[in-house]
């Protein structure tokens, strides 16, 4: 399982002092980069190619708040869902104590230069350990 560790940074967070729920997203999709690369999957390279990594769908549920300052990380797993679907898998933890913040389910799919989802090796080459 990739793990991608971060901070809670003060300008994240809402009057409540708490993460906006907004920003959650952008943590998601910092992991997924690092992720990519970890595989050897180059986001910005591939769109060169006109081949476009998408987001279709996304679900987060929110267990608890994260803090200023807090440090956490970012899992991601990848499963196949079908021949063109790639379901994200991610899970931020608190560092200190591993507790579950937040946890998504992102669907992907790649898209080629005429904007139609096709399957893609580049993604499969995500299922390899």
């Amino acid at each position: 399982m990739f793990k991608y560790p971060m901070r809670v940074r003060d300008y994240e967070c809402d009057v409540q002092r708490v993460v906006n729920n907004s920003v959650y997203q952008n943590y998601f999709e910092h992991a997924r980069h690092e992720f990519l690369l970890s595989k050897g999957v180059d986001f910005s390279a591939l769109a060169e190619m006109d081949v476009n990594l998408m987001v279709i769908r996304v679900e987060i549920d929110y267990k608890r708040p994260l803090r200023p300052k807090d440090d956490f990380y970012v899992t991601v797993e990848v499963e196949k869902v079908s021949r063109i679907q790639y379901a994200f898998i991610q899970r931020i933890h608190l560092q200190e104590d591993d507790q579950i913040m937040v946890s998504a389910r992102t669907m992907g799919v790649a898209v080629n230069a005429k904007g139609r989802p096709t399957a893609s090796p580049h993604m499969d080459q995500l299922l390899i350990d």
